[in-house]
């Protein structure tokens, strides 16, 4: 009894009459009392609305994010920009590192075919009706590790001919310069500058001991414009005049390979590259084999 006694009165307080005198009122839970699980005096969900700052904070870092992209995709195209023509500068380098290797390697087979028959080897053969028949190209082909290609070549008909049209179209890559850009890669632009005063000077061959002028002094074999390139196999090369162009010429299409000039092969092997500005005398020097001129560096 007591304990229900006690729990009525707890919903019971004092309250103070107009006269002062102290009286019971009741004092019930409302409806709906106590709260269920889950109230919330927000409404029924039992979370806070998304209060605006929040709303803008999203709005700001969307923007910042955005910002942010475009200057990374500038800063990038900026890089690259800058990094661009370094790269292609680094790529024309070892092309042209490649090319003058592959000068060496002919200057080299070039000594090989003097040690061996005693003379280089003549601009090109011909038949009995003074015909030309095959390069030195041809002729160098043992001693560039091209043996099984040389045995292939009927050296007594025309390089063209059909039975040597399978040798032709191979490609050889001592003859390749990688900064040549042609689709035939049966082209070369390595080619003897043929002169009846040069070591080139036809279909008779030259000794080294013919090259009275020094043979870190003469030239056996220049790199060509492109627009001179001929038939790796083909019995043709370039004449003095040719070699000699005027330098405005060879600054447009179909100039040099490289930039602002070529390689050249000396009578002693080394590759020297010859710039496009050199003087016509000393081109001109550097082509006889003893023409007594006098040539100090170039």
């Amino acid at each position: 009894m007591k304990k229900e006694i006690g729990f009525s009165v707890s919903f019971f307080r004092l309250a103070t009459t107009p006269t002062g005198t102290p009286t019971i009122m009741s004092q019930l839970p409302p409806p709906g009392y106590p709260p269920q699980p889950g109230y919330s005096p927000y409404g029924n969900t039992g979370q806070k609305p998304p209060s605006s700052g929040s709303s803008s904070t999203v709005i700001i870092w969307v923007v910042v994010g955005v910002v942010l992209f475009l200057m990374l995709l500038v800063c990038s195209g900026i890089l690259l920009g800058l990094l661009l023509p370094a790269v292609q500068a680094g790529r024309e380098a070892a092309r042209r590192m490649n090319c003058s290797n592959n000068m060496k390697l002919i200057g080299l087979a070039m000594h090989n075919y003097h040690d061996t028959y005693g003379q280089l080897p003549p601009a090109y053969t011909t038949d009995a009706n003074g015909r030309p028949l095959h390069s030195w190209r041809t002729a160098l082909l043992p001693f560039l590790e091209q043996q099984a290609l040389y045995d292939s070549i009927d050296m007594t008909k025309p390089w063209d001919d059909p039975v040597n049209q399978l040798a032709a179209q191979t490609v050889v890559p001592a003859y390749s310069c990688p900064s040549f850009a042609n689709s035939d890669q049966t082209l070369t632009t390595y080619v003897a500058v043929v002169d009846p005063k040069g070591v080139m000077s036809g279909s008779t061959a030259t000794r080294f001991r013919d090259i009275l002028d020094g043979m870190a002094n003469t030239i056996l074999v220049v790199e060509t414009e492109s627009r001179n390139a001929v038939p790796w196999m083909s019995p043709t090369d370039v004449n003095l005049s040719t070699f000699l162009s005027p330098n405005g010429e060879r600054s447009v299409a179909g100039g040099h390979s490289h930039i602002g000039g070529g390689h050249v092969c000396l009578a002693d092997g080394a590759v020297q590259f010859v710039s496009d500005s050199i003087d016509r005398g000393m081109a001109e020097a550097l082509v006889t084999k003893d023409g007594s001129e006098i040539i100090q560096g170039f």
